[in-house]
């Protein structure tokens, strides 16, 4: 299972333009262990310039103790955080070079989501970048303190990792919504970036989930961006009043030129490359996606919802393929457990996520809400 670090990153300047500098810190995120500090007064420049400078050298730090390792990164300059999640365009073409460095740096590493903190959770970063300015003030180059402070406790420091311990915290639970029915799914074909509709029956099964989940406390809905889930979080949003985000991330695994076809029809055309896809998660169908590939896009979806809605419950509105993998990733199984679940349409299942690191599946393909077929 890839590392998981977190980077707290801040940067400043004395005056905006003035003398500048910033800090960063990389963490363990299981233990909250400070693994790498770094900080550098970069002399004459403004907020900006050094908030992105200092998220460039964590990130480069993160990839330098574990290049494969899912990071979360925090800062409290919310604009950074935007414009790195793609949500704020950037403007100003002194910000264009740094976004374009960071992203590089970003690339060489597993996975990384952005979340934005309030100043006193990003203590420590701060302090580093601080130390970074009074030395740009004083036209000195920045040097580690040589007894440097004990680094500031997360707010909710790391207990030791087991579901017997992980139960008594907050998670992040994750309701997880399989769409209804569907004209390809009654005939049990292959449905990946086909965007079909919800039958009639569909829709009575989205609306029957969404009652079923009224009293459930759903903060946030996020849905898969193709019509049969967008539809199904539709009912859900309606019964809930929960707001409704697109995240493509959790789209179906496209099956290229499988889409539309039975498993026996692609069986009969593709031999060769069946027996492959089933035996090797890396293989990918003719002009489609791995569940390797698939499986990338799903953990950079979980970390930016864990990131968006810690502590919340999230309903995410998907399909076969990605709930499996969430419940594989939470499990820590083998790729070849997703052959050894089943998901109904419009099916519930539930995973709670500790920040402490174990995943607890509550419930898999909960059909209790819907009639009798």
């Amino acid at each position: 299972m890839s590392r998981r670090l977190v980077v707290e990153a801040d940067g400043g300047s004395r005056g905006n333009p003035g003398p500048a500098g910033y800090g960063a810190v990389v963490k363990d995120a299981f233990t909250g262990e400070v693994l790498a500090e770094v900080a550098e007064a970069i002399g004459h420049a403004t907020n900006n310039v050094a908030e992105y400078r200092g998220l460039i050298a964590g990130l480069r730090a993160a990839a330098g103790i574990d290049p494969a390792a899912r990071v979360e990164v925090r800062m409290d300059s919310k604009l950074v955080v935007e414009q790195m999640s793609g949500r704020w365009k950037i403007k100003h073409p002194d910000m264009i070079p740094l976004a374009l460095q960071a992203r590089e740096a970003a690339s060489g590493l597993g996975s990384v989501s952005y979340g934005w903190v309030p100043r006193d959770r990003n203590a420590h970063a701060d302090r580093l970048a601080n130390e970074a300015m009074d030395a740009a003030a004083r036209g000195e180059t920045w040097t580690r303190r040589a007894e440097p402070e004990e680094s500031e406790p997360d707010p909710e420091p790391a207990a030791p990792a087991g579901p017997s311990v992980g139960a008594t915290r907050t998670p992040t639970v994750t309701l997880l919504l399989r769409h209804g029915e569907t004209p390809l799914s009654i005939e049990k074909r292959f449905a990946g970036a086909s965007d079909v509709p919800l039958t009639d029956t569909g829709v009575e099964q989205a609306r029957a989930a969404a009652q079923a989940l009224k009293g459930r406390g759903v903060d946030a809905v996020v849905t898969s961006p193709l019509a049969r889930c967008q539809a199904t979080a539709a009912e859900v949003a309606a019964a809930t009043g929960a707001p409704v985000r697109v995240e493509e991330g959790f789209r179906e695994a496209d099956f290229g030129e499988w889409e539309g076809l039975t498993f026996a029809e692609v069986r009969e055309r593709w031999p060769e490359q069946m027996n492959a896809w089933l035996a090797d998660p890396s293989v990918a169908p003719p002009g489609g996606e791995s569940f390797e590939q698939v499986a990338r896009r799903v953990r950079i979806a979980l970390d930016k919802l864990k990131v968006r809605h810690r502590h919340q419950t999230v309903l995410v509105v998907s399909h076969v393929t990605p709930i499996k993998l969430l419940l594989r990733d939470a499990l820590q199984a083998p790729m070849s457990s997703l052959y050894r679940m089943h998901l109904d349409t419009s099916s519930l299942s539930r995973i709670d996520w500790y920040d402490d690191g174990p995943a607890v599946v509550r419930s898999l393909n909960d059909t209790h809400h819907l009639p009798p077929a």
